[in-house]
C-alpha cells in the first residue's frame, strides 16, 4: 500500500473511456413479427451470444431464448417469432467459450522467462481480490514494471486490452486493467495475464502463441496496490468464465503456492 500511495494512485481518477478485449458483429431485423439475428465470430475460440433489452417486457421474452454458440471464425443466423411486438430494442451480451465442450487438463508453464525467480504475493482464495468466482484460483507473481510476461501454454490470442495507464486502490478499478486472454483449444481453457504496462502487449487478437513465448510487459494498471502479474486460468460456465485450479509443469501446484513462496523457472 505504501508504494501505491507514494506514486499517488489512490488519488487517480477512473479512465473516461472503457476498452474491450475483442470485437464481434451481431445485428438484427424485425419484420412481420419475425426477429432475425445474424452474428459473426472473428475469434479463434467459441463465442456465446445471448440477448437482453432495456425494455422490460421484451427483456423477459428474449432472455429466455437459447444462447447462440458460434465456433471459431464462424457465422450464424437465428429466427424468432415475436407476436404482437411493435418495436424491438435488442442488446447482445457476449461470453467466451463453449459450455458444452469438455474441459481437460492443460500443461501450463510459469508465465515468465526461464532462469527467473519470483515470489507469490497472493494465492488461491486471497482475501484482497481472489475471492470471487472469476478470480478465486488466480496467482499473483511479484513481477516488476517492465518485466517480461510469457504465454503459459500454446494457444490463440482472443483478447487484448493495452491502453490503460493508471491504477487505483478500490475495486472500481477492476475493469480498467490491461490484459491478454489466450485460448487453449486442446483443453478448452483460457489463461489471462493482467495488470500489464500501457502498450505493453506484444501480441494482437488472432495471433498464435507458443508456450514460453514473450507476450507482454508486466505493469501496474487497474485494481492493484503494487506492481505484479495476475495470472488466472478460466473455464466456460453459464455465468461466463470462472476461475479453475491448475498446476505448473515446473512442479508447482497452484493450491500450494502461498504468499511469500518463491518459484523459479
Amino acid at each position: 500500500m505504501q508504494y501505491c500511495l507514494a506514486i499517488g494512485c489512490s488519488k487517480n481518477k477512473l479512465p473516461k473511456e472503457k476498452y474491450y478485449q475483442f470485437t464481434y458483429s451481431a445485428k438484427y431485423t424485425y419484420t412481420n413479427d419475425t426477429l432475425k439475428v445474424e452474428a459473426h465470430n472473428p475469434l479463434n475460440c467459441p463465442l456465446r451470444i445471448s440477448f437482453s433489452s432495456p425494455d422490460k417486457s421484451l427483456r423477459d421474452i428474449v432472455e429466455k431464448f437459447d444462447t447462440l454458440t458460434l465456433g471459431k471464425q464462424s457465422d450464424t443466423t437465428a429466427t424468432y417469432y415475436l407476436k404482437g411486438q411493435k418495436e424491438i430494442n435488442l442488446k447482445f451480451v457476449s461470453e467466451l467459450g463453449d459450455v458444452n465442450k469438455e474441459v481437460t487438463k492443460e500443461n501450463f508453464s510459469l508465465p515468465f522467462p526461464k532462469n527467473r525467480s519470483y515470489k507469490i504475493i497472493q494465492g488461491y482464495n486471497g482475501s484482497h481480490s481472489h475471492n470471487t468466482d472469476f478470480s478465486r484460483y488466480a496467482i499473483d507473481f511479484s513481477l516488476k514494471i517492465g518485466d517480461t510476461v510469457c504465454s503459459a501454454a500454446d494457444g490463440y490470442v482472443v483478447g487484448v486490452i493495452k491502453d490503460y495507464e493508471l491504477a487505483g486502490t478500490t475495486n472500481d478499478w477492476i475493469d480498467y486493467a490491461n490484459y491478454i486472454t489466450i485460448y487453449h483449444p486442446n483443453s478448452g481453457l483460457f489463461s489471462q495475464y493482467v495488470h500489464l504496462l500501457k502498450n505493453g502487449s506484444f501480441v494482437k487478437v488472432g495471433e498464435t502463441v507458443a508456450k514460453g513465448q514473450p507476450i507482454g510487459l508486466s505493469g501496474m494498471t487497474g485494481y492493484t496496490t503494487i506492481p505484479h502479474l495476475h495470472f488466472g486460468v478460466l473455464k466456460p460456465d453459464k455465468s461466463g468464465l470462472v476461475s479453475t485450479e491448475f498446476e505448473f509443469e515446473e512442479g508447482y501446484k497452484g493450491a500450494e503456492l502461498m504468499e511469500g513462496t518463491a518459484v523459479k523457472k
